[in-house]
């Protein structure tokens, strides 16, 4: 079993959780697979769900990274994630060149920190959107793994070919499905992951035709596995690595993407990094100056999205089951909570935050006192606290 956890701010007292879990059941932390998103960076950049400031955060990983590589070693501790970038509204090379930089600095805290390359490389993975431009998508993964593995080589010196793979998961675009004509979202996201397959993608996601009106009914969920099922089993697509490679359009995309991705890269540096680039506002202004001229293009009908601003059906309904949540689901998660408050043993509890207090100030691995603290019970709320008190809260400023 492989578990992955879209999780980021408080990504590493969930992780705590599950550990903690795997002690009671006697499973021991090598036997464990699985994959954290834990990619803060993006957070600051897209996202925004962000807890503490940048530099707290990033040590905060660090010891992640540091703890998995010694503790969980099938694990992949952060997937550093491009999706929400591309969401927010950046290009594609712009995708590219963010997603990677915080890779980059990720490994870069890791070597400061006095660890080999060679020891955690290998367990870091990425995700990326796969848009609307079919071509420009393909291009922008072999750019991506072109990018990444001179680099791990050349410039960190790794050693084991396994650190200078760029393994990446791949998800169908949300932003581009439409909540007019819904069921052409269907081959919107067969489209798209056709790139991310012909892109190399060793995992992919297909989004669900109606998840602009709501979650997707089990419908709409099992139409976006049937067409991953229609890729694998029936196109032969996965039968032949890099199947566009050598050709002339796709290896003059790939260069093309792989250039602005290294004068983006540039920018950055001459920002002092990616954290500086972050306080300075580099990325939100970027990312929001592309987000507006995708807009305008739409809007002068220079780009077109069929049912929006061309073969538009004023008077059409919408006729697609609609998944509904009970709110039962959170008053007996309240229950159970206060449930917990009352049983636990609270002299513990507060021992165990004491120890996270002690270990935020010292600068000791987080990791091993969440993990006590998941085992006493503590809540993710009370770890969090706790650190806000030390680390403080984050709030952006504001960029024109």
């Amino acid at each position: 079993v492989s578990t992955s956890m879209t999780i980021n701010s408080p990504a590493a007292m969930i992780f705590a959780f599950y550990l903690a879990v795997a002690q009671k059941q006697g499973v021991g932390f090598d036997k464990l697979r699985g994959t954290l998103q834990n990619d803060i960076l993006k957070e600051y950049i897209a996202q925004k769900e962000f807890i503490f400031p940048p530099r707290p955060s990033m040590r905060i990983i660090t010891d992640m990274i540091e703890y998995s590589a010694n503790e969980v070693p099938q694990w992949n501790p952060v997937s550093i994630s491009g999706y929400h970038i591309r969401e927010a509204g950046s290009t594609a090379a712009q995708e590219l060149a963010y997603t990677l930089a915080d890779g980059f600095a990720y490994i870069e805290a890791c070597l400061d920190r006095g660890m080999d390359i060679d020891s955690f490389a290998p367990r870091l993975s990425f995700f990326f959107n796969s848009h609307l431009d079919f071509f420009e998508e393909i291009a922008k993964y072999r750019a991506a793994r072109r990018i990444y593995a001179k680099r791990l080589r050349e410039k960190y010196g790794a050693k084991n070919p396994r650190s200078w793979w760029l393994r990446f998961h791949s998800q169908t675009a949300g932003c581009t499905l439409t909540a007019q004509q819904p069921e052409n979202n269907i081959v919107r996201t067969a489209f798209q992951a056709m790139a991310a397959v012909l892109g190399g993608t060793q995992s992919l996601h297909t989004n669900s035709m109606d998840e602009t009106l709501a979650l997707p009914s089990e419908k709409a969920v099992k139409i976006a596995l049937r067409t991953q099922q229609i890729l694998a089993y029936e196109t032969g697509v996965i039968n032949t690595v890099d199947p566009l490679g050598g050709s002339y359009f796709v290896e003059s995309l790939t260069n093309k993407m792989e250039a602005e991705a290294n004068r983006i890269f540039g920018e950055i540096d001459s920002l002092g990094g990616v954290i500086d680039a972050i306080e300075h506002g580099y990325f939100q202004k970027e990312i929001a100056d592309s987000a507006y001229r995708y807009q305008r293009e739409l809007e002068k009908k220079e780009k077109f999205i069929v049912g929006i601003n061309e073969f538009v059906e004023e008077e059409s309904k919408v006729d697609i089951p609609i998944l509904t949540i009970s709110p039962e689901v959170e008053i007996q998660q309240r229950k159970r909570l206060a449930e917990l408050h009352q049983s636990r043993n609270q002299n513990e509890v507060e021992k165990s935050l004491l120890e996270i207090s002690e270990a935020a100030t010292s600068g000791k691995n987080l990791m091993p006192v969440f993990v006590k603290a998941a085992n006493n019970y503590v809540t993710l709320g009370e770890m969090v606290d706790e650190l806000k008190q030390h680390f403080g809260t984050y709030e952006e400023a504001v960029v024109f």
